[in-house]
């Protein structure tokens, strides 16, 4: 999925006294009116998009966004199916993830022009992708991984090595060492399933690359994860 608009914006949220909530019955309340309102707006949204001016309806995505939970971000991007995709993110915060599965839950069948998604999905081939950092270029096909599985845990441990960490200060190399990983297992796999995450200074021994880690990585999700 390439990118095309990433707004990737969220409001503040405001303190308030904490009070009990429901919070499934809440979510499920905020995704129907989320998607009352995006059925609304699709006309105005899709004059904008068709006309290479997103910031028309910026500001009312981001509200309707901060409506199912001030602390989520989105993006419009190109789909993989669809010619657009709506994507909601919680950054892995599992506080958020109440709101982002009722919206998923709630959303539209998937057309010709539309898809969504609950989080940021997985690049198709990461080993196609070029990172720019601090100004150079690193392919993530040079990418190396040592990944150790921890059944009883149900995670991946993972040494991630790259050729060019050396010339890097620790804060691009840490973004180096994680944005891999995001782009091979997508946001919520990658949260779920990755255990510990190391900088590599070496090549580890056995290290694999980044599709053999994304097959490594699913098949302890399928084995794991109950049959609904």
């Amino acid at each position: 999925m390439g990118s095309m608009f990433r707004f990737l914006r969220r409001r503040a949220a405001e303190k308030t006294a904490a009070e009990p909530v429901d919070v499934p019955a809440e979510a499920a309340a905020r995704a129907e009116e989320f998607w009352q309102r995006w059925d609304d707006l699709l006309p105005e949204l899709a004059s904008a998009l068709g006309d290479s001016e997103p910031q028309r309806v910026e500001n009312l995505v981001a509200d309707m966004v901060a409506s199912v939970h001030p602390n989520l971000t989105f993006a419009i991007e190109h789909g993989e199916k669809a010619v657009y995709a709506l994507v909601l993110s919680g950054q892995a915060d599992p506080e958020l993830r109440p709101y982002t599965d009722a919206w998923i839950a709630a959303a539209p069948p998937q057309d010709t022009l539309w898809e969504y998604h609950d989080s940021v999905p997985p690049v198709p081939d990461p080993t196609g992708v070029t990172v720019n950092l601090r100004g150079e270029k690193y392919p993530l096909g040079e990418v190396r991984v040592a990944a150790q599985v921890d059944e009883a845990e149900g995670v991946v441990d993972v040494a991630v090595y790259h050729p060019g960490f050396q010339a890097l200060e620790d804060k691009a190399r840490q973004a180096l060492t994680f944005l891999p990983l995001d782009a091979t297992l997508g946001e919520r796999l990658a949260a779920d399933r990755l255990g510990r995450v190391e900088t590599a200074e070496q090549e580890p021994e056995g290290a694999i690359g980044l599709l053999e880690l994304r097959e490594l990585v699913r098949d302890l999700d399928r084995t794991t994860t109950p049959e609904s």
